[in-house]
C-alpha cells in the first residue's frame, strides 16, 4: 500500500485503501506520529511512525487498540436526547437538526438573562488545536459563557517551572539516551511516559545509573538501579535536602550559579533547615539514602531529571516542582544538552494562542470578561456557584468519573434544573447525566495539528476513514450551533485548516521557516532549537536566568524560595485525621487506561476485570485482610470497593488504587475518586489527588 497524505479539508472516499500519517491524540508527554492501515474505508491497523525520532515506530498497548475502541459495538452513532431521569442513562434517537435547534434555543435563552450561567467543560480527551479548544474558544467567547480553569493536570506543576525556570522549558528527550545518570522521578515511564523509557533504556546499556523517586515500586522502578520509596507529598523535602548535602560537601558549579541564576545565598539558607536527619524523618525514608542521592547527583554529569505529573498532585504541589527543577542549575547540569530536567515541553512551541482562540470575540473584551471556575471544585461550583450554573456542555472529558469528591460532582449533575449537553464517543458516566449525547468522531476520523509536551515535534492528523455512523468534530458542532444562534463572525466559520494555521506564530526562528503545508505533507517537524538549550543560560524568566528567588511571588505576599509544604492529609498536619485515617492513598493510572479513557474497552481491562488497591503485607496483616479480598477503602468523603493484592512493592503506610475507572463499571459504583478532596495546591489551583487518607476494610 502507499503511504497517502489526505489533506484535512479533501472529503475521503469511502473505499480508499492505503496508509494515513495521523497523530495520537492522548493526553500523554510522547504525542506519538501514527500510521493507519486503511482497507475499503476501514482502519485495520494503527502502528507508530517508524520514521518520527521519538516514537520510532511504536505505540503502547492502549492506542494499539484504537481500531477496536473505533469500531467498537458500545460506540455512540446518533444524537440522543434524556428520557429518564438524570443518571439512569435512558435515551432515545433524535436528528442532529432537532438536537442542535434545541441546544441553540436553550442556549440562547439561559444567555439572555445570564451568559455566565453557561459553563464550557473540557479538558485532553483530545490534545489537539482544531478539535480541542480551537473553535469551542471561539464559540464560548462570543457566547460570553463562564470561562473553566483547566486546572485538573498540570497546572502546578506549570506554576512551579514558570516561578523558577521561567516556562514549560527543559531537555529535549532525546539526549536522555546520552546522560549518565538519570532521576526517574514521580513518573512510572514505562506506563505514562514510554518513549523516553526508551531513552532511558539506552541510557543504561551504555552505563547510566537509573534512580526511580516513588513511592510505588512501579514498573519502572523495578527496572531502575535503585529506589528511593519516599512517603507521598514529600517530594520538595527531598529534593532540600539534596541541596543541603550538596552545598555542604561542596558539590557545585559556581560559576554557573553566579552567571545564570539568581537568589542562591537566600536558597543556601533555606536548604540549611533540611539536613538529612531531618528529611528522612518527613520522608519516610533513612538519612544515607538522601546522602547518597545527593552525591550521586553532584558527582555525576550529565545528569538529568526527569518528571511528571503525579507528585505534583498534593498540597506543596508546585513547591516540590520548584525545589527539584533548581536542583541543574545548582550542579551546572544544563552546560551539557544530556543534563537539565524534563516536566513539559510544551513551552518551547511558539504557539499563538489569541490567534488561536480569539478572546477578542468576548462581550465587552478587553475590559471585561466572564466569571472564572476551576474544573478541579466542579462539584462544589454546580451546589454552591452564585449565580448557579444553568448549562453544562461537556466535551473532550468526563468530568463524573474523573473530578474529585465524587460525591458532590453527582449531586451537581444530577440537577434537573442543569442542562446538560455531553459530546461523546462512548456512554460514559458523565454521559448518563445528559440532557443529550451528541456522538463525536475519533482521532481517525478528523484532521487536527498537534503540539506535544514530552519533546520538540509538532504532528499533524489526516483523518484515515469517513466518520462512523453519524458521529460529527467538535469542531463542526460548534460551528454549527454558532451559526444557529446567529453568530456570523468569520473566525466561528473558519475551517480546520485556518484554525491549525491561527495556532503558530510560523515567523517564529523555532519555526525556521515551514508552513502547514510542510508538516502536513511532512506528517510532522521538529523545532529548531539548541539541544544544550541552557548552557548560557537564556532563560524565559524576567532575569533570563534561574530564579531560585522568584521576586514576583514575594510581591504577592508568598514565599519567594522553594519550600517543603505538608500535605493537607499527613500526620504532620493533620494527626487527628491520620489516626483515623492512617493510610495515604494514590490513584495512578491503570497501565492499559488514559485516566477514564479507554476504560471500557474490554482488552484492555485485563488482566484486572475490576479495580485493584495495593497494600504492603504488615498493613494488610494489622488489618485481618488476604490476598485477592474485596475491600472497602474509605474516608469521611465517601467510599470505593477494589480487589485488594498485597505486595511488597507497596510501601507501608500507603494504598495504591489504579485508576480511573467509570463509577459504573466499578463494584459498588464508585470509583476512587469518591474518597479524593477538592482541596486545592499551594499554587496553580490545582487538585490534590494524591492528598488524600484513608482506612481500609473487608467488604
Amino acid at each position: 500500500m502507499s503511504l497517502a497524505v489526505v489533506s484535512g479539508a479533501q472529503p475521503l472516499n469511502p473505499q480508499f485503501s492505503g496508509k494515513v500519517r495521523g497523530a495520537c491524540p492522548h493526553d500523554c508527554p510522547d504525542t506519538c506520529a501514527m500510521i493507519s492501515t486503511v482497507e475499503n474505508g476501514r482502519v485495520i491497523r494503527v502502528q507508530g511512525d517508524p520514521d518520527h525520532p521519538t516514537t520510532h515506530g511504536a505505540l503502547c498497548a492502549k492506542v494499539n487498540a484504537y481500531p477496536e475502541r473505533t469500531y467498537s459495538p458500545q460506540r455512540l452513532l446518533q444524537p440522543l436526547k434524556r428520557v429518564g431521569r438524570k443518571g439512569e442513562g435512558r435515551f432515545e434517537p433524535v436528528s442532529w437538526d432537532e438536537a442542535l435547534t434545541d441546544i441553540a434555543a436553550r442556549l440562547q435563552s439561559i444567555a439572555a438573562r445570564n451568559p455566565e450561567a453557561i459553563l464550557p467543560y473540557s479538558y485532553a480527551g483530545t490534545m489537539g488545536w482544531v478539535q480541542g479548544e480551537g473553535m469551542a474558544s471561539r464559540f464560548f467567547h462570543k457566547l460570553g459563557a463562564s470561562m473553566l480553569d483547566r486546572t485538573i493536570c498540570s497546572s502546578a506543576g506549570m506554576a512551579g517551572l514558570t516561578t523558577t525556570l521561567g516556562g514549560a522549558v527543559g531537555m529535549d528527550v532525546e539526549q536522555y539516551a546520552h546522560s549518565k545518570l538519570i532521576l526517574i522521578w514521580g513518573s512510572n515511564s514505562i506506563t505514562s511516559n514510554l518513549h523516553f523509557w526508551t531513552f532511558a533504556q539506552q541510557a543504561k546499556r551504555a552505563g547510566a545509573r537509573l534512580i526511580a523517586i516513588d513511592p510505588y515500586a512501579s514498573d519502572t522502578a523495578l527496572k531502575c538501579h535503585d529506589h528511593i520509596a519516599l512517603l507521598p507529598g514529600t517530594d520538595a523535602a527531598l529534593a532540600l535536602g539534596m541541596m543541603h548535602v550538596l552545598i555542604d560537601r561542596n558539590l557545585l558549579d559556581h560559576d554557573y550559579i553566579a552567571r545564570y541564576t539568581l537568589g542562591f545565598e537566600a536558597l543556601k539558607a533555606r536548604a540549611s533547615e533540611y539536613d538529612p536527619q531531618r528529611v528522612a524523618g518527613i520522608c519516610g525514608l533513612r538519612p544515607e539514602q538522601v546522602i547518597d542521592l545527593a552525591v550521586a547527583y553532584g558527582t555525576t554529569a550529565p545528569a538529568a531529571i526527569r518528571l511528571n505529573y503525579g507528585m505534583q498532585r498534593v498540597r506543596g504541589g508546585a513547591n516540590a516542582v520548584r525545589a527539584i527543577v533548581s536542583l541543574p542549575a545548582l550542579v551546572g547540569a544544563w552546560r551539557e544538552a544530556a543534563g537539565g530536567v524534563l516536566l513539559s515541553a510544551s513551552g518551547h512551541v511558539p504557539m499563538d494562542a489569541q490567534a488561536l482562540t480569539r478572546p477578542d470575540l468576548l462581550p465587552g473584551w478587553p475590559g471585561r470578561t466572564p466569571r472564572v471556575i476551576n474544573m478541579s471544585t466542579i462539584g462544589q461550583a454546580l451546589n454552591d456557584a452564585n449565580p448557579p450554573i444553568e448549562a453544562m456542555i461537556v466535551y473532550n472529558s468526563n468530568p463524573v468519573a474523573v473530578a474529585p469528591d465524587s460525591e458532590q460532582v453527582i449531586r451537581g449533575f444530577a440537577r434537573e434544573d442543569l442542562f446538560t449537553v455531553v459530546l461523546e464517543h462512548f456512554q460514559t458516566d458523565t454521559a448518563d447525566y445528559a440532557d443529550y449525547v451528541l456522538p463525536a468522531t475519533t482521532q481517525l476520523e478528523h484532521f487536527d495539528l498537534h503540539k506535544t509536551y514530552g519533546h520538540r515535534y509538532l504532528v499533524v492528523n489526516h483523518p484515515a476513514i469517513a466518520p462512523v455512523g453519524q458521529a460529527r468534530s467538535n469542531a463542526d458542532v460548534f460551528r454549527d450551533l454558532a451559526a444557529r444562534m446567529g453568530f456570523d463572525d468569520p473566525a466561528l466559520k473558519a475551517s480546520d485548516r485556518e484554525i491549525a494555521a491561527a495556532a503558530l506564530r510560523w515567523d517564529d526562528p523555532r519555526m525556521a521557516g515551514k508552513t502547514l503545508n510542510d508538516i502536513e505533507q511532512a506528517g510532522w517537524i521538529k523545532l529548531s532549537m539548541p539541544d544544550a538549550t541552557f548552557a548560557q543560560g537564556g532563560f524565559p524568566t524576567r532575569s533570563g536566568k534561574v530564579e531560585f528567588y522568584c521576586e514576583a511571588l514575594a510581591h504577592q505576599g508568598e514565599d519567594p524560595l522553594p519550600q517543603w509544604v505538608a500535605p493537607y492529609e499527613s500526620a504532620h498536619a493533620a494527626p487527628e485525621l491520620a489516626k483515623r485515617f492512617p493510610l495515604a492513598c494514590i490513584s495512578p493510572p491503570a497501565r492499559n487506561f488514559m485516566n477514564s479513557t479507554f476504560v471500557n474497552i474490554a482488552s484492555l481491562q485485563r488482566p484486572d476485570d475490576v479495580p485493584v488497591c495495593e497494600l504492603h503485607p504488615e498493613d494488610a496483616t494489622t488489618r485481618g485482610l488476604s490476598d485477592g479480598q474485596q475491600v472497602r477503602v474509605f474516608n469521611d468523603r465517601g467510599a470505593f470497593l477494589a480487589r485488594l493484592r498485597i505486595t511488597e512493592r507497596c510501601r507501608p503506610q500507603l494504598v495504591v488504587a489504579w485508576g480511573v475507572w467509570w463509577h459504573k463499571l466499578a463494584p459498588g459504583g464508585r470509583n476512587v475518586n469518591a474518597v479524593t478532596s477538592q482541596a486545592l495546591t499551594d499554587m496553580g489551583r490545582a487538585p490534590t489527588f494524591y492528598d488524600c487518607l484513608v482506612e481500609v476494610q473487608a467488604a
